[in-house]
């Protein structure tokens, strides 16, 4: 007995049941001094309290593992999505029990709900299922699987601990890529408001043997093909889609804004993803650059298989600085690695028309060489303001501020087309759906 309490004690638990029981034993002790007639009801009350608790005892500790548990999860999770959870939990007990599971998940949660009940029939496994949206890319740490059971007598509570501890790593979105994928392979750009302009190439990338017609250049005739269809033939031609598709990240201070538990940072390297999956799809070849003060990591632009994976391995300990970046060291670097011209989308953000104008000669000089589209955010939360009523001369000043610097942005938006830059002014939370939208408007335009 004492080794089996020695072995089992720390995980036994006395139930509300068994309290109340012993209450109510107490009671009728308590009574049988006035009421001389209860007899020896008190004293077969607690005999059978205690009975029933050794009894209790007996048939949760028979088995020596009466209940499995664990942890269901992928390899890594995503940064911003909801990411499914599993728990599966199998009964080897000869009668239903009364089940509670925690599931001790990471710190960085700050949850502490994550508490579920159910009966489990004998021999029967089922299974528990949440969702963790993480809002940090890093390492998270799961700790153990707790059951809890209980028999129908539920006088005490037997608990299992399952070692669930594991550390997943918390990579850029990369749930919701197959949405983006489609619209990469849809022929019905149209729904995303992109008309698709045809341009015969004439470079020496062949695509098809097609039916002459009308206004065909008759240099183009395949004789052979002719020959044998008995009528003219023509050989099409496209040009070259492999183009350079650079994401550059701005990790300064103006990147640390949050917005729904993300930082404007966190939105760009799960957008600068989906645009590389995209453009790879699209046959061109994805590359990153990530600057704040200094120029951080730098990935060449390829197609192969592994490059995305290689792009999201760098985006995934990256964290913004709290210095300005300094553009001129981005201008030097794209010129020494970045031979041919291709597209350049540059993640940043601008409070300020100050600050567009501090930058703007170095935008100016990398938009010569190369296609540069500048992507930069909303406030929304002074977008928010500014559609309110004001109700007092404070609340006036607030609204005007707020509509001040919404201009502001409009402002620079103008002004970076001036001088021949693209620019995508959006909410954080639409980004990555109008960075690619861009993307395929550029590409059918054949401006990459």
């Amino acid at each position: 007995m004492k080794k089996f309490f020695q072995q089992y004690y720390t995980n036994l638990f006395l139930t509300d049941r068994l309290f109340a029981a012993l209450g109510f034993c107490i009671l009728l002790f308590l009574l049988k001094f006035f009421f001389s007639w209860l007899g020896e009801i008190p004293e077969i009350a607690l005999g059978v309290v205690l009975m029933l608790w050794f009894i209790d005892l007996f048939i949760l500790y028979r088995n020596v593992q009466g209940i499995e548990a664990k942890r269901l999860t992928s390899k890594r999770l995503s940064n911003g999505d909801e990411n499914p959870i599993e728990i599966e939990v199998k009964s080897k007990y000869g009668f239903t029990v009364n089940v509670r599971v925690i599931d001790e998940i990471p710190f960085q949660f700050q949850l502490r709900d994550k508490d579920f009940r159910l009966n489990l029939p004998p021999g029967a496994i089922k299974s528990i299922h949440y969702n963790l949206r993480p809002t940090k890319r890093g390492e998270y740490d799961f700790g153990f699987i707790r059951v809890f059971i209980a028999s129908p007598i539920g006088l005490v509570t037997r608990r299992y601990n399952f070692d669930g501890a594991k550390v997943l790593p918390v990579y850029p979105s990369f749930i919701n890529l197959g949405k983006y994928e489609l619209m990469a392979v849809s022929r019905y750009l149209t729904e995303f408001g992109i008309k698709k302009i045809r341009k015969i190439g004439q470079s020496t990338e062949f695509d098809q043997i097609k039916n002459y017609v009308g206004g065909d250049d008759i240099r183009t005739i395949n004789w052979k093909a002719t020959a044998r269809k008995s009528a003219l033939m023509v050989n099409t031609y496209t040009d070259e889609r492999s183009q350079n598709i650079y994401c550059i990240i701005d990790k300064s201070r103006v990147m640390r804004m949050p917005f729904e538990g993300l930082s404007l940072l966190d939105y760009a390297i799960n957008a600068s993803v989906a645009l590389a999956k995209v453009a790879m799809l699209k046959e061109d070849k994805a590359g990153l650059i990530t600057i704040s003060e200094t120029i951080g990591a730098i990935v060449p632009a390829d197609r192969k298989a592994g490059q995305l994976g290689t792009i999201m391995n760098v985006l995934y300990k990256e964290k913004t600085r709290y210095l300005e970046s300094n553009l001129e060291l981005l201008y030097s670097s794209i010129r020494s690695v970045i031979k041919q011209r291709g597209l350049l989308v540059f993640f940043t953000n601008f409070e300020s028309l100050s600050a567009l104008q501090r930058q703007l000669p170095y935008l100016k000089r990398i938009s010569k060489y190369h296609l540069l589209l500048v992507v930069f955010f909303e406030n929304t939360e002074l977008k928010a303001l500014s559609t309110e009523p004001a109700k007092d001369i404070e609340g006036i000043y607030h609204k005007t501020i707020a509509e001040k610097f919404i201009y502001e942005k409009k402002l620079m938006v103008k002004e970076l087309n001036k001088h021949g830059i693209l620019s995508v002014l959006t909410p954080p939370q639409k980004l990555t759906v109008n960075v690619i939208n861009q993307y395929l408007a550029l590409k059918a335009q054949q401006r990459i």
